[in-house]
């Protein structure tokens, strides 16, 4: 790979299929996906921050949304009953996605790539990071409720566990997106913008 390089590889996230396990009545890719989590970051953000008291920085939360599935570029999607099926192999996932990071850090210009590196820090600041995993939830639980719409039941048990998943994260505002925002998502266009 060379220096430079690393916007010609984000544009690949196009090719990158998600859900590889399961039948899919639409493809989706983690460009798409990305977008999604971007969007519900930036509301979960602002729900944080004028309803439950919050000071997120908002801008920086959606930029590490856009980017969170990046390393994917490299890794492919691995699915999620495989990456942690157990702590060995979710350890040995971690060490190949930070393999990756410092591969597609390695193609960013180097007066830049600090800027980058901040994106893909696990540990760079915890309150966006747990948000960013429930935009990252919640699009995968639409995700199943569009599949559910389509007549495709292989994503029940999906649709199940990740709502669990959300409510478990005892997030305020992604409660609200479940409570408030995800019932619109079953109706149709036509319901939607009346």
């Amino acid at each position: 790979m060379s220096e430079k390089s690393f916007f010609a590889l984000t544009s690949r996230m196009k090719y990158i299929s998600r859900w590889g396990l399961m039948r899919n009545s639409r493809p989706e890719n983690i460009a798409e996906h990305s977008l999604e989590v971007a969007i519900i970051t930036h509301l979960l953000c602002e729900l944080r921050n004028r309803r439950f008291g919050g000071n997120i920085d908002v801008s920086k939360a959606v930029l590490t949304a856009v980017y969170h599935d990046v390393p994917e570029i490299i890794t492919g999607d691995l699915p999620t009953p495989v990456k942690y099926y157990d702590p060995e192999i979710k350890s040995a996932y971690k060490r190949v996605e930070g393999a990756a990071v410092e591969k597609l850090l390695s193609t960013v210009p180097d007066d830049l790539r600090e800027d980058y590196a901040e994106l893909f820090d696990e540990s760079s600041d915890p309150e966006i990071r747990a948000i960013v995993k429930a935009a990252d939830k919640i699009s995968a639980l639409i995700k199943c409720i569009e599949e559910s719409r389509s007549g495709n039941t292989d994503f029940a048990d999906a649709e199940r566990q990740t709502i669990e998943s959300i409510e478990k994260m005892k997030l305020p505002e992604a409660d609200a997106f479940l409570s408030e925002f995800l019932p619109s998502y079953g109706l149709t266009l036509d319901e939607q913008t009346r």
